[in-house]
């Protein structure tokens, strides 16, 4: 009689993806933290996006999508040149980026703590 191959147990884990919109549209995502982090690390836009896989292109359509949806922007760039240019965060782009990576930290703990119950409440047993 053949025997039935065993069936690995597959345990569910919680996740979220966290995004703040303003006007219903995404002002800052995981993609556009890392950004930030990244200028902030590099002190460059181009370094930034390298380090990240990131086109320049979408890289630069990222932070400028993001400075235009706060009350201010959360890149301040500096054109190229002699000395060469540069990007930085802006206090509210490190207050923004802070508070963001905050509220994931939060979540992931929140959503590890309820992990064992949510197990128990969906398994087949």
């Amino acid at each position: 009689m053949p025997r039935r191959a065993s069936r690995s147990v597959r345990v569910p884990r919680l996740r979220a993806r966290i995004w703040a919109e303003t006007d219903g549209v995404v002002a800052i995502n995981e993609a556009g933290a890392d950004l930030l982090d990244q200028i902030s690390a590099t002190g460059s836009l181009s370094e930034a996006a390298r380090r990240l896989g990131f086109g320049y292109r979408r890289a630069w359509l990222l932070v400028d999508a993001m400075n235009r949806r706060w009350s201010g922007p959360l890149v301040s760039t500096a054109t190229g040149g002699r000395r060469g240019g540069g990007s930085r965060l802006t206090e509210l782009g490190q207050r923004v980026l802070r508070a963001f990576r905050d509220i994931q930290l939060e979540t992931e703990a929140v959503l590890d703590r309820e992990n064992s119950a949510f197990v128990r409440a969906t398994r087949g047993d």
